[in-house]
């Protein structure tokens, strides 16, 4: 479930990343409904590209190992980044009035990735008291 999440993750962070990157002016009009006007909003769009590109590729990484401590770490800041994009972007919608024909649908889609954050961190991984023995040198089996 894990390695599952980690790999939509990183498409969907991977694609959105890219899409600011590029086109700063028309991604942010989709989501939010208004260009970035000014060359310091574009600057600004496209660097919040790539962080949302070097979210996609540490998911992407990280899905190799999903059942690893790092990889439990990497899906507990995408519980962070998913919830606080859900509050940005709704308080966008309804405190500010922006209106883009991708904003209440990627509203959803955050709250979902973050459901799923929270039943991932919330099941355990298989064999963990097996694992952790076998790295600390206790496993004599």
């Amino acid at each position: 479930m894990r390695k599952s999440l980690l790999i939509v993750s990183a498409m969907i962070e991977a694609g959105a990343g890219l899409a600011l990157m590029c086109c700063p002016s028309a991604a942010v009009a989709l989501l939010l409904g208004a260009p970035l006007d000014a060359p310091a909003a574009s600057a600004l769009g496209r660097l919040a590209g790539a962080a949302l590109l070097a979210i996609g590729v540490a998911c992407w990484l990280g899905h190799g190992e999903a059942q690893s401590r790092a990889a439990r770490g990497l899906v507990a800041a995408m519980l962070f980044y998913n919830v606080a994009a859900v509050a940005i972007l709704a308080f966008a919608g309804i405190g500010w009035g922006l209106r883009g024909v991708a904003l209440w649908p990627a509203v959803v889609l955050h709250a979902a990735m973050a459901v799923w954050c929270l039943a991932c961190l919330g099941s355990k991984r298989p064999n963990a008291g097996h694992r952790e023995t076998s790295e600390m040198g206790l496993d004599h089996a």
